[in-house]
């Protein structure tokens, strides 16, 4: 499997070379030149899998043989060890043909540790494998920084420094950060949401010069092909408990990065029989407004109780373009450098073949406090924000009753208790295993919304 630029720069790239580069040279994300597909029969045979024996299946075609069988395995097998349920991604019915998927279940409580318990294995194995130090720097919203400490922290071969926008993440998702103690983890706040916090990272890949020369940055954001990969996995976990290949389904899924919904949009590509993709957002609704209205435009950010999904320009959803665009690099590159500039709409024949694919909701705080406070009151079941917001839009898109629809519950509320407590109810307890969170220390330093003031603390604090 070769992988490509969605701007068409460079030359065809291994799993490997994607895997420790992140971002390409000229801005763009990698993509794989061709895509596995999986028969109705292949599928069917999957039924009764573990969960890390579903993975094997679905992610060896994009590895290739680049890591042994056994060692691939291994990772897998270690990674999903540290899930505190043993479906690893349970389903729960809500409803007739109403469903949530738990994906809640890693060891810091968000979707994020399907992908990133797995890539920091793999980062392992590589890097071993070469004899190679490296430096992950990588923007968080809220949970993936967190999930990249737990799957990387504990490499002797990485140094990680993870930014997140100041007093714009949930105590919780901050303190499980910055209560992470090692001397390769550093945890940045800056004075800037997280749409800076991502264009400096960005900007740092374009530009690794205040590095050392036996150094690269590694990225641990959706932009790195290998968590896209990893959350393929369990929306045929999911579909298989409801019918699937024989039943079709749909998702909801709460969308910030528009990483995990392009999961789902590939695993309909690979075979999955998915009727129904609903982006769910906020009242950043930027890509509401363009599956509904063809207008791509920015506008301020609203700090909301979903403060994940607090994006405005959504990295992943240039893959999709790449693929709405037919591959075809030029036109995408035109697309992405008019961003922030001026408002943008794609040929009627895109849009609507973009609208056969996706639909679309825009769900504010007072809707999601409602939503919060109905689900608990009709099923005694405790939901975070942002699946909330996904739960709502579900109900308000859903074309076909008929056809299991299924939620990405993606973090566990005990992340978002002020989002809880605004639906009305009581303060949710944390896990055990997070039961003394706020006891513990913190560590982290407030910077500038400066690319020179974090790559200036990068340097300096990075072992050579």
């Amino acid at each position: 499997m070769k992988y490509i630029s969605t701007r068409g720069g460079g030359t065809p790239q291994t799993f490997e070379q994607v895997l420790l580069t992140g971002l390409a040279p000229d801005g763009g994300l990698y993509v794989p030149t061709e895509l596995p597909h999986f028969s109705v029969e292949e599928i069917a045979s999957w039924k009764n899998l573990s969960y890390p024996e579903l993975v094997l299946k679905i992610v060896s075609p994009f590895i290739g043989d680049e890591i042994p069988a056994e060692a691939l395995r291994k990772i897998v097998i270690d990674s999903y060890a540290q899930f505190d349920h043993p479906d690893v991604a349970p389903l729960t019915k809500l409803a007739d043909n109403d469903f949530m998927l738990e994906l809640y279940h890693g060891p810091t409580l968000a979707f994020k540790d399907f992908a990133l318990q797995v890539l920091g294995r793999l980062l392992d194995y590589v890097l071993q494998k070469n004899e190679q130090r490296v430096v992950i720097l990588g923007a968080t919203s809220g949970d993936t920084g967190s999930a990249a400490l737990e799957g990387c922290r504990r490499s002797k071969q990485v140094d990680i420094f993870i930014l997140h926008p100041h007093q714009r993440v949930s105590e919780v998702q901050r303190r499980q950060m910055t209560t992470v103690v090692g001397d390769n983890v550093f945890n940045l706040a800056v004075q800037g949401n997280f749409d800076d916090c991502q264009s400096i990272v960005k900007a740092a890949f374009a530009d690794q010069s205040f590095l050392s020369d036996e150094s690269q940055l590694v990225a641990v954001n959706s932009i790195n092909w290998a968590r896209i990969m990893m959350q393929i996995v369990y929306y045929f976990s999911a579909a298989l408990k409801v019918g699937a290949p024989e039943q079709a389904v749909s998702f909801s899924v709460p969308t910030g990065n528009f990483g995990d919904i392009y999961a789902g949009f590939l695993a309909k590509r690979i075979g999955l029989p998915i009727k129904q993709l609903v982006v769910a957002t906020n009242s950043n609704d930027i890509l509401h407004r363009f599956i509904n209205s063809n207008e791509y435009s920015t506008t301020g950010l609203n700090h909301t109780l979903s403060p994940s999904m607090d994006i405005l320009v959504s990295s992943n959803f240039e893959r999709y373009l790449f693929d709405l665009f037919d591959r075809d690099a030029e036109q995408l590159s035109e697309f992405m450098s008019k961003l922030g500039q001026e408002s943008q709409q794609v040929s009627d024949e895109k849009w609507q073949q973009m609208r056969e694919c996706f639909s679309s909701a825009r769900v504010d705080d007072a809707l999601t406090c409602e939503t919060i406070a109905k689900v608990f009151a009709e099923t005694g079941k405790l939901i975070d924000p942002h699946t909330a917001v996904g739960i709502r839009a579900a109900r308000e898109c859903n074309a076909d009753s008929s056809i299991p629809m299924i939620t990405l519950s993606t973090a566990h509320p005990a992340k978002f208790s002020d989002a809880i407590t605004e639906a009305g109810l009581d303060t949710p307890e944390l896990p055990p295993h997070l039961s003394d969170l706020f006891e513990k220390e913190e560590h982290y330093s407030v910077v500038p919304n400066e690319l020179a003031a974090v790559t200036e603390f990068v340097k300096k604090h990075a072992h050579n």
